[in-house]
This record gives C-alpha cells, structure tokens and sequence, in this order.
C-alpha cells in the first residue's frame, strides 16, 4: 500500500509481533499514531506526509488485532492494560523514553489509559473523537441519548453473530456504516476496497470486535488525571459520540483543550485534513 515516504517492518514485543509503518527523520519527536476500529495504519494517510514533513519521527502500528499484526486468542487479550503495554514496549523496542501519542476512535482510548496511567512516557497527547474510558459509564447514566448511540456496542458483546453480520457480502455492513457516518468522498472506493481485504483475513473480525468485548471488564474506578499537555480534537457531527463526552475528558485534564470542528464527523482527519494537520503540527512540533 503505497503511502509515500513511509517504510514497513515487524516489530517483536513480549506478547505480540506489530506490522508498524515508519516515516519522518530519526532525529525528530518520537510519535506515534494510533488508528481506531475498523481502520489500521492506512487510517493515518492523510496525515503521515505532513507530519512527517513538519520534522516529527513517526511511528504507526497496526495495532494488535488488526491489519498485519498479531490476533491473540480470547477477549482477555484485548484489555487496555494489554493495548496500552503494547504501545509502551513499542516506543522501548525503538529506543523512545517519552512519546507524542496521538489516538482516533478507540486508538485514542489507549492514548488516553496511556496518559492517566504512565504520564512519565507521554510527552503531549493529541485525541480525535475519543472519550476517556473512565468518563463513558457516567457519562452514558446521564445522557440516555448516548446510550442509544452506542447500543451496538451491545451486539458487539454477542459470539459469533456480530463477525458473521460485518464479513457477510465483503463487509457490506461495514462498509455501508463508514460510508454513511461520513461525509460525501471521505473514503473512496478503492480505500473500502483496502479495508475490505483487512478484514476478510483470517481470525480478524473476531479480533477487532474482542477490544469491545473486553471492555466490559474494565474495573468501575476512578482513573488517574491526565496530566500531561493535551489536545481534543472533535467533529461535533459524529453520530456514535455526542460532543459532551470530549468536554467530560476534558475535565480530567491538567492542561488540555478542546479544537471543535462544526462540520466534520467521527472522521474528522479524513474529511478535513488540512486543518487536522495544520492542528497536530501546532501542537506536536
């Protein structure tokens, strides 16, 4: 997949072995982009060029599950902490003590869990369309609209059911939901086409739909303050996320803010590249 400027190679950690793209000069602010359901590195190819052309060292895996990498077996394998240790051992495998994390959709979950809970490796955060997980459940109690958004996630929880709907006629479902959340040309068809061929391997589906299904058994605490400099970055038209979440992350943060865009949706880098990256170069160089 011919992104320019970026490089391919595997990286083994403890647990799993990452399929991880590279681009940007060695020297420059270790980052690393983290891709959400049902994307993979590819999700970042509007925004790997400019990054890396504003200096910063980037780092962008399939994370585990998805795309190249590795599929451990049994929802277990799929807890943050697990997802989190992977980003962790990642930035160790390439020599990083501190990381400019930046995380869309459920890749920004773990940016946040890796913020709250290991500040001391993150050295700025950026979020597009992600809410805190420790925000989530109290959100949801008070705003049943929320919970309505996210009633699939319910599905998700269903063996079996759930892969055969999204892999039934090429992922039509799937495709017709990223068509239909999005605006008019955010994703062609020759991108779905790239999609489609991710999620049709083996054992992939299972694997992607198990990081909901382990959130389940995510402990109801309070997580640590997020203490590091932070960036929300939120389409206030995203169907699956009211806006009100990224202003409840939001008030667990020591020195963050919020960049509204009025017209993007849930995919925000996708619709409106140029002013995405224009606010993650600001705020990451």
């Amino acid at each position: 997949m011919d992104v320019a400027g970026v490089s391919f190679r595997r990286v083994d950690l403890p647990d799993v072995s990452l399929h991880v793209g590279e681009a940007g000069p060695d020297a420059g602010p270790p980052t690393i982009l983290l891709h959400g359901f049902p994307e993979f590195w590819y999700g970042w190819r509007h925004q790997i060029g400019p990054l890396a052309e504003a200096g910063l060292r980037l780092v962008i895996p399939d994370q585990r599950g998805y795309g190249l990498s590795d599929r451990p077996r049994g929802v277990s394998a799929y807890h943050l902490d697990r997802l989190a240790g992977d980003v962790l051992a990642l930035a160790d495998a390439c020599g990083f003590a501190r990381v400019r994390l930046v995380g869309h959709d459920w890749g920004g979950l773990v940016a946040w869990w890796i913020a709250s809970h290991h500040p001391e490796r993150v050295a700025r955060l950026a979020i597009l369309n992600a809410p805190h997980p420790g925000v989530v459940g109290s959100y949801m109690r008070r705003h049943p609209g929320q919970w309505l958004r996210s009633s699939y996630v319910g599905l998700f929880q269903l063996p079996v059911l759930p892969e055969r709907l999204l892999t039934a006629d090429r992922c039509r479902a799937l495709r017709r939901a990223l068509a239909g959340t999005s605006r008019p040309g955010a994703f062609s068809a020759s991108d779905l086409d790239r999609y489609v061929e991710a999620w049709l391997r083996p054992g992939a589906m299972t694997a992607m739909l198990n990081w909901y299904r382990a959130l389940a058994q995510l402990p109801r605490t309070a997580p640590p303050r997020v203490r590091v400099p932070t960036r929300i970055l939120w389409g206030r038209k995203d169907t699956a996320l009211q806006a009100g979440l990224a202003e409840a992350s939001l008030e667990l943060c020591d020195a963050g803010q919020i960049w509204w865009h009025d017209r993007a949706t849930h995919w925000l880098a996708h619709e409106e590249p140029a002013a995405v990256n224009a606010e993650l170069r600001r705020f990451l160089s």
